[in-house]
């Protein structure tokens, strides 16, 4: 039996109104009134995906420069794995210790501050000239991104209006937007003119940096007051499931971040490197075919929370990594024009997911926003990373073409969705 499940709501937040958000550099101001609980803010949503998408083109650089790298630093695909294992490892432990504490003490102005870390790491990263180097400016950057996303996905819930899985697609399409434009940035700057210039984008980063500002305005007027015994009582209608059903569908939903994520940690990190070596294209043609391929991430994004606000997410989980299987086993035998069609649909496919699963798990452990977020989004940074540098050594000691072949399976363990209860088929349509 599919069962409704809603927000939390304390009068203390519904009479809380919005304020004025201001984004600087961006075409016109934030602003609107309203009760966070009742209506969904679209303003500071924009602005949070916005800024999701100034953060992840930044974090897309990294694989992107990965030829210009191996080529000037003598790297071997080793080595290559260790920078995204890094970067990832910084951006995944920390994420769930962040999202703990900020549930405690929202820190509103904290995705600014990290984006500061993230400034650091892309100055230095310009001038890096060994391997030890490189490591040390992506760990920054992952310092960045692990105080980024857990805060940022709680904006994205504040702003929802109950509308939580359009509300984090819109967060999630923000950031797969700016993945896809990484590579095509670098392969029109950082390709053709070097590292040095790395250093352009920190523009994208200080531009952050005032629009997060803006929004940490925003986020300290309207931050839910704190819990008061005298409080009227709240209202929950959450299922009560047994703890062990919980436990259970929380270990299912990180395998399937598993699957997901090292799946997309071979095609980000060497879907070049196998488009070069089985087709000889140039290194400009390869990340023409990456931006293809993280574009359909991004479109798809956009659709998975939507229709599982509808329909139910289970069902969006279910199609999303199961359904990419067929053309994930057909991508390693197909020519390149096929190769670059078949990617984009395992693109457009398997990124529906983590928005219905992120909201899924939310709903299993309500009251836990910024845990829930850090563990997920650290999860989906750390399945990349040790999937880049497992990868990184399989391809070293068989073949980028192998690697393919073997990561085609990942997504037939979409099957485990069968063992998930059904929380919520649908939420209110407003």
């Amino acid at each position: 039996m599919a069962n409704t499940v809603t927000n939390t709501v304390t009068t203390e937040e519904i009479k809380n109104e919005i304020g004025t958000v201001s984004a600087a550099g961006t075409a016109g101001s934030i602003s609107t009134a309203g009760s966070i609980a009742g209506k969904t803010v679209f303003p500071v949503l924009l602005a949070i995906s916005f800024s999701h998408l100034l953060n992840d083109t930044i974090q897309s650089l990294i694989p992107s420069t990965y030829p210009l790298l191996k080529n000037s630093l003598h790297l071997n695909y080793g080595q290559l794995g260790m920078i995204t294992f890094c970067f990832n490892l910084t951006a995944s432990l920390l994420q769930p210790f962040v999202g703990l504490y900020t549930d405690k003490k929202p820190q509103p102005y904290s995705l600014a501050a990290g984006m500061g870390f993230t400034l650091l790491g892309l100055v230095f990263l310009s001038m890096a000239g060994t391997f030890g180097s490189v490591l040390l400016c992506v760990a920054l950057l992952g310092v960045g991104s692990s105080i980024f996303h857990p805060e940022a996905s709680r904006m994205a819930y504040m702003a929802s209006g109950g509308r939580r899985g359009m509300a984090q697609s819109l967060f999630q399409l923000g950031g797969n937007a700016g993945s896809s434009l990484g590579p095509l940035l670098a392969a029109l700057v950082v390709v053709r003119y070097g590292q040095s210039k790395i250093i352009w984008f920190s523009l994208v980063a200080l531009l952050a940096i005032a629009v997060l500002i803006n929004l940490g305005g925003w986020y300290k007027r309207n931050k839910p007051a704190p819990k008061k015994k005298t409080a009227v009582p709240e209202i929950s209608l959450q299922p009560a499931l047994p703890r062990k059903t919980v436990a259970l569908s929380l270990v299912i939903l990180l395998v399937l971040i598993f699957s997901k994520y090292f799946y997309l940690s071979s095609m980000s990190s060497y879907y070049t490197f196998y488009l070069i070596d089985k087709f000889h294209v140039s290194v400009e043609s390869s990340q023409i075919y990456l931006f293809i391929f993280l574009f359909s991430v991004a479109a798809g994004t956009l659709i998975g929370g939507p229709v599982g606000d509808r329909f139910g997410r289970k069902y969006v989980i279910w199609f999303s990594i199961l359904g990419a299987a067929p053309f994930t086993l057909l991508l390693p035998h197909v020519n390149l024009l096929w190769t670059g069609v078949l990617s984009a649909f395992i693109g457009l496919i398997l990124s529906s997911a983590f928005s219905a699963i992120l909201v899924y798990a939310q709903e299993l452990v309500p009251g836990k926003i910024g845990l829930i977020a850090g563990l997920f989004f650290g999860l989906a940074f750390g399945m990349g990373g040790i999937g880049s540098a497992v990868l990184g050594k399989l391809a070293d000691h068989t073949s980028i073409n192998y690697v393919f072949r073997v990561c085609a399976f990942l997504p037939l363990l979409g099957l485990l969705t069968g063992f998930l209860p059904n929380i919520g088929k649908r939420t209110a349509r407003r």
